[in-house]
């Protein structure tokens, strides 16, 4: 079935723009033909942080390679206001990451699948593609 919204997690940008084979086919095509494809801000900053940390090494600057993989993949970028802060926060704590909780909430409010790898986004009410 194709999802009408998806939210990407971090990995799932990162796989997606590396063109990494850690997607599955099924998370390519729905990515391909959902009309919408949201990526959390909160994955700038995951980014960033893991550059700075020296857990990934990106070919520019962490804001430069965020901005230009989310135009190359057509990507709508979505805030994280206060609504989205707040819901996180009323989540279960199955996954300690507030990055995670913050793309989680963005999901359910949007009634979005998330493309992820992580199986703990599997405990919480939204659709997860692997």
């Amino acid at each position: 079935m194709l999802e009408s919204k998806i939210v990407l997690d971090t990995c799932a940008l990162l796989w997606l723009a590396s063109r990494s084979g850690d997607l599955s086919p099924r998370a390519l095509q729905e990515i391909e033909h959902a009309p919408i494809v949201f990526v959390s801000s909160i994955s700038a900053w995951e980014i960033s942080l893991k550059c700075a940390r020296g857990q990934i090494a990106l070919p520019m600057d962490a804001e430069l390679w965020f901005n230009m993989a989310v135009e190359k993949h057509s990507l709508s970028l979505y805030p994280l206001d206060v609504s989205i802060l707040c819901l996180a926060n009323k989540l279960p704590f199955y996954h300690k990451d507030p990055a995670d909780r913050f793309i989680i909430a963005t999901a359910m409010k949007e009634k979005a699948a998330v493309v992820t790898g992580d199986d703990k986004f599997l405990k919480y009410d939204v659709s997860v593609i692997k």
